[in-house]
């Protein structure tokens, strides 16, 4: 590791955000990092000519100040999610609401990564999908696809209507992801994730997936906890 990756680590670790459980802050602590981030606040001027109203404007500067810079490892969907989080420009109207870019993919995708009119974290291509009620969210699941694919005994991949089948009765929903089109169980002995933000959004019901974890024992359901 170079100096200027221990210092980006060494700054993440004094700056993990607030609202994270503890799974996800060991998550953001070790596997995460800073990388240099110039910030939105010198657009103000600039978007404020433009019409982009004053507190949408606060919403992507508040954004960019906790999160702006941080890299996680990839998500197991969504081609690994965004490189780093950083916020862009708002867009929207008063009517329907406002979006701010919520960071860059990591490769060619039909849709952007966003932050939306309630703070959701989601894809927007024409057609808004909230993932998660929260950037939190995002990263708790994050978090948690990863601990528990080093935890399962047995990991298997379901797609399109066998999504749907799937016996989720005596399951809780785990909380934490804030969950929206895609969302966390958890049973006795496994966890399901489950992913639908890319067959909303693209009105492709073939991509709906669900990854099912099995053979947990009670460390590998929660890990550090909540």
């Amino acid at each position: 590791m170079s100096k200027v990756d221990e210092v980006n680590r060494v700054t993440i670790r004094e700056k993990i955000p607030d609202g994270l459980t503890r799974r996800a802050q060991y998550f953001v602590r070790i596997h995460g990092y800073r990388i240099p981030d110039p910030g939105v606040e010198q657009h103000r001027a600039r978007w404020l000519e433009h019409g982009i109203p004053s507190a949408e404007i606060d919403r992507a500067v508040a954004y960019q100040e906790i999160w702006g810079g941080i890299a996680l490892p990839p998500s197991p969907h969504y081609d690994g999610g965004p490189s780093s989080l950083s916020a862009d420009v708002p867009e929207g109207a008063e009517a329907e609401g406002w979006w701010f870019g919520a960071g860059l993919q990591r490769t060619a995708l039909p849709y952007a990564f966003m932050i939306g009119p309630e703070g959701e974290f989601g894809i927007h291509a024409g057609t808004w999908v909230p993932l998660h009620g929260s950037i939190e969210g995002w990263v708790e699941s994050v978090a948690l696809a990863d601990h528990a694919r080093r935890c399962a005994r047995t990991v298997t991949t379901v797609t399109g209507e066998a999504v749907e089948a799937l016996q989720l009765d005596g399951f809780e929903p785990v909380l934490e992801v804030a969950g929206r089109a895609d969302t966390w169980w958890r049973g006795a002995d496994s966890l399901v994730a489950v992913y639908r933000g890319e067959a909303e959004c693209m009105l492709a019901p073939q991509c709906r997936t669900a990854t099912v974890y099995s053979g947990l024992d009670e460390w590998g359901l929660e890990g550090l906890g909540a």
